[in-house]
């Protein structure tokens, strides 16, 4: 019997479910017997950065990365070295891999974690399903509301656990001003603003000799071909987060990379997780901010600049107002109430994780869905890549979030996918 099925038959057997580890399922797994065998996908700055994470976990084990870039792969596996020996633990040698369907297809890896440019992750989440792996994929999760909507449709297909990277969720700050919210102390929330920085825009840098270390084809991957600058793909010694994530179509700008953070924060406090705005409206005149989305209850949530500039969050309700972002939590008119305990009477609470990793390998164990499941992250993704497509076509537009479509907007509707390159396609499951 082939792991996956194991699981499935396992879960519904018992209500407390243990990781079967793969070398006793006849795999060829090096890892402990009580250890979630992972393999990364991306092995750039997030990547890495994920990794010297999970190395801390007993729960888990690092066994192999997946990288276009040799180099990274190279750097990737030094730095999961010396983190081992941090932590006295035994050098142990990663696979190396190209290509990462190749990394899917190996029987010893159990999770995979996502850490590739926002372009790949609908491509490598539904392959990774297909694969009978549990996933751990970055926000944003998607570039469109159709590919978020396969990764749904996929996770549930072939049942694995899949975390949004969303890591928000599983701070205290943030649950606590959520619950505050959901809870009253606000009155009735009235009006939102939000803190992030501009839509996507064309991509237009000049095409520079693409280096030998990477396959700069298999980066591109499902997106429409343009040639290699630094900038997009950052060489190993550049420390700059990649520029990718500006660009269309690789990234959609600060609204999809802080947006997911941030936007995700008021689908969390609205009770929004399975629904979403219902209107989108653009400013007058072209510009980097000042879109405004519209809830069914007529709360409005306006994407501009307020306090410092920087990515944070203004609740504004009838009896006071809740400021948030990931340096502080402040509370108006009542300055104590961003440290009070909220009290037993207060019924209103959400699901409490305090470490998003940890959350995630509690939630395969179980066979149960994390505090940022793929639905929760496809929700979030669909709010970005509507303001995106706001901001692009400068007008206002009606959203059905149960139909995932525009009301009575066939131009609009188009920009709800994009076309694929090549032999890549993420509705093949």
């Amino acid at each position: 019997m082939k792991r996956r099925s194991f699981i499935k038959k396992s879960a519904v057997a018992s209500s407390i479910f243990s990781i079967v580890p793969s070398h006793v399922m006849g795999f060829s797994g090096t890892a402990p017997n009580d250890k979630i065998q992972l393999g990364f996908i991306g092995a750039g700055r997030q990547g890495r950065g994920l990794m010297t994470n999970f190395v801390n976990y007993d729960a888990a084990a690092v066994i192999a990365v997946s990288d276009v870039d040799s180099e990274k792969n190279a750097l990737f596996s030094k730095t999961f070295q010396e983190q081992l020996a941090k932590k006295d633990k035994a050098s142990q040698k990663l696979a190396e891999i190209k290509a990462y369907r190749e990394l899917l297809s190996r029987k010893d890896i159990d999770a995979v974690v996502i850490a590739s440019p926002d372009h790949w992750h609908a491509q490598m989440a539904v392959d990774a399903a297909k694969a009978g792996k549990d996933i751990y994929c970055e926000k944003p999760l998607s570039s469109t509301v159709a590919e978020g909507r396969a990764m749904v449709d996929a996770a549930r297909k072939y049942q694995c656990v899949f975390q949004t990277g969303s890591m928000q969720r599983s701070w205290d700050r943030f649950r606590h001003g959520v619950e505050l919210i959901r809870n009253g102390y606000l009155g009735e929330i009235k009006e939102i603003k939000v803190s992030i920085g501009a839509p996507y825009k064309e991509c237009d840098l000049p095409t520079q000799q693409t280096p030998d270390n990477i396959d700069w084809d298999a980066w591109i991957g499902p997106a429409s071909y343009r040639g290699y600058h630094a900038d997009l793909a950052n060489p190993v010694g550049d420390n700059r987060w990649a520029l990718w994530r500006d660009y269309k179509p690789f990234g959609g700008g600060m609204v999809t990379d802080w947006g997911a953070h941030m936007f995700d924060i008021v689908q969390w406090a609205l009770d929004q997780d399975d629904s979403g705005p219902i209107q989108f409206t653009p400013p007058s005149n072209p510009a980097e901010s000042g879109l405004v989305f519209t809830y069914e209850n007529g709360i409005k949530v306006t994407h501009t600049q307020w306090g410092k500039g920087g990515n944070e969050i203004q609740f504004i309700g009838t009896e006071g107002s809740l400021e948030i972002s990931r340096g502080y939590l402040r509370t108006y008119p009542n300055k104590a109430l961003a440290k009070t305990p909220l009290k037993d009477s207060d019924t209103k609470r959400v699901y409490k994780s305090e470490n998003h990793h940890k959350d995630w390998m509690h939630a395969i164990r179980e066979r149960s869905r994390p505090i940022c499941d793929v639905e929760i992250g496809h929700r979030t993704a669909t709010v970005c890549n509507v303001s995106n497509i706001a901001y692009a076509l400068q007008r206002p537009l009606e959203w059905n979030p149960v139909s995932e479509q525009f009301v009575d907007d066939h131009g609009a509707n188009l920009l709800l996918d994009r076309a694929y390159r090549g032999d890549w396609n993420y509705r093949d499951f």
